[in-house]
């Protein structure tokens, strides 16, 4: 690496990290720049900003390449396809909250087989789960106060 920084070969905080087998790169959260880089493989000087002024706290991709992104700020996890501008919105986005609808400081993302969306919902101490088009999601661990009862999750981030 160059070290810590703001430019496209620098890096503060990275958050998260995952590789993307079709274009053979590297998608990071990088937290305090507030943006999700791309650094391909093979190419040490070219880097891709994909996402900017965001507060990523989990990343991952699903099996037709698209990327899932959660914010933390925005309490929200969106869907990124090529060329995207926004995204399509996938999980919370409701403001802060603990409903079936919200989110409260979301990190970790994965995206199952059947396209079911699960996030490590860390400030309300559960793991939510979102099917495909549906606008509430429903606890699958968790959400039953900070704790360490088998029932119980203490600020999860990572899935």
């Amino acid at each position: 690496g160059n070290g810590k920084g703001n430019q496209n070969s620098e890096l503060s905080n990275a958050r998260d990290i995952i590789f993307d087998k079709e274009n053979n790169s590297f998608i990071i959260s990088d937290m305090v720049n507030k943006r999700v880089i791309r650094y391909f493989d093979r190419n040490q000087t070219k880097q891709q900003i994909i996402i900017s002024n965001i507060d990523c706290g989990g990343l991952t991709i699903d099996k037709s390449g698209f990327l899932y992104v959660s914010d933390y700020h925005k309490n929200e996890v969106r869907r990124w396809k090529r060329g995207d501008k926004k995204g399509e919105l996938v999980a919370g986005g409701n403001s802060q909250g603990n409903s079936l609808k919200q989110l409260n400081c979301p990190h970790g993302v994965i995206v199952d087989h059947l396209s079911q969306i699960y996030v490590a919902d860390c400030r309300n101490d559960r793991i939510m789960r979102w099917c495909e088009g549906h606008k509430e999601g429903e606890i699958v661990v968790g959400g039953n106060a900070k704790g360490n009862q088998a029932n119980q999750l203490n600020s999860p981030t990572g899935l």
